[in-house]
């Protein structure tokens, strides 16, 4: 993408948001208010969701013009302590919930909190729970991994059962590549998207082989300016052939490559696009969530429900697209999120 004409870029970027607006008004059905409601809507979550959640207000009072909004938009893990306190009626999360999360819930409420996914996180756009993408050098000729390959790159433990994977002939490579060690570079294990690698891939193992694993972070730099983790990442394989790196698509360079991926060695293989990440058949895209707390027994808050119809209706998915990062859903999730609201 760094490498493609402005022109380019924009005629690209105003086809995926013309597709996305047209998949969203076609898996989903228009938003019908099931009765008036009023009052304030306190959403709480992570900052990179502003742009849709202001979407959805804006959408949202123009069915409902007494409901007014107050939103803190200052992190997945803010979310869920301001919904158990009772300071927040929706809780915004930008990964998957976590124990921390679960128990900072359950354990004063008694009751698990209700969970819906609200949209796909984006192929390319930084930040919004963007999906990881495997990069090899362009000269590498690996094409595609399973799941249990990375994990043997990267783990000690090896939980999902493959051998031990230490150089690209353990891949099948031959020639200069067969005893050339596999050097891997990734995001740090204490950010999200370092825990998500490690709860997919790894299941949740923690043991990595240390002796060829890079981690990296956000780097600020003498000017003040932040050179991003993902961009150190790829360049890092950019400049060496032997490694590989788990990055995100829109720190893509012309040196590299993304791989496909499967669960299993039987496929299918998909490589990471919008539709795949839609689908859910890329295994390395993600999802947001909306918590609500709804007591057993008891009806969710009318006002909490109808946004959260709203914001899974075309309008509402819509309104995703039109943020130009986040992905809508597909039609049959976007159905069983609607299921739970009933």
């Amino acid at each position: 993408m760094k490498h493609m004409g402005i022109q380019c870029r924009f005629a690209l970027l105003a086809a995926l948001l013309t597709a996305a607006h047209v998949y969203a008004q076609d898996s989903a059905p228009s938003y019908a208010p099931t009765a008036p409601v009023t009052g304030t809507l306190r959403i709480w979550g992570h900052p990179y969701m502003a742009g849709v959640t202001k979407n959805w207000a804006e959408g949202f009072t123009r069915f409902h013009p007494g409901v007014r909004f107050e939103l803190k938009l200052m992190g997945s893990d803010t979310a869920v302590p301001g919904l158990y306190a009772g300071r927040a009626d929706i809780a915004l999360l930008g990964r998957e919930n976590n124990v921390t999360d679960d128990n900072g819930f359950s354990r004063p409420k008694r009751y698990r909190f209700t969970r819906l996914e609200l949209m796909n996180g984006s192929l390319e756009a930084p930040g919004k729970s963007d999906a990881l993408v495997i990069f090899v050098h362009r000269d590498n000729p690996v094409a595609r991994l399973t799941l249990a390959q990375l994990d043997s790159i990267v783990s000690c433990e090896r939980r999902r059962g493959g051998a031990p994977v230490r150089t690209w002939g353990d891949l099948g490579l031959g020639g200069e590549w067969a005893r050339q060690p596999i050097r891997v570079h990734l995001y740090d294990a204490g950010t999200g998207k370092g825990t998500y690698f490690q709860h997919v891939v790894m299941r949740d193992s923690r043991k990595m082989n240390w002796e060829r694993v890079t981690e990296y972070t956000d780097r600020r730099n003498h000017d003040r300016s932040i050179t991003r983790a993902g961009e150190q990442i790829v360049e890092a394989v950019r400049t060496d052939r032997y490694a590989l790196g788990i990055s995100g698509a829109g720190f893509a360079t012309g040196g590299v490559k993304a791989l496909a991926l499967a669960e299993t060695e039987g496929g299918p293989y998909t490589v990471p696009s919008r539709e795949t990440v839609i689908a859910g058949t890329y295994p390395l895209g993600r999802r947001t969530y909306a918590l609500v707390d709804v007591a057993p027994g008891q009806p969710m808050d009318p006002k909490v429900r109808e946004f959260l119809s709203y914001a899974l209706s075309r309008e509402g998915q819509a309104d995703v697209a039109r943020d130009g990062g986040y992905l809508p859903l597909s039609p049959a999730v976007l159905a069983a999120q609607r299921e739970v609201l009933k």
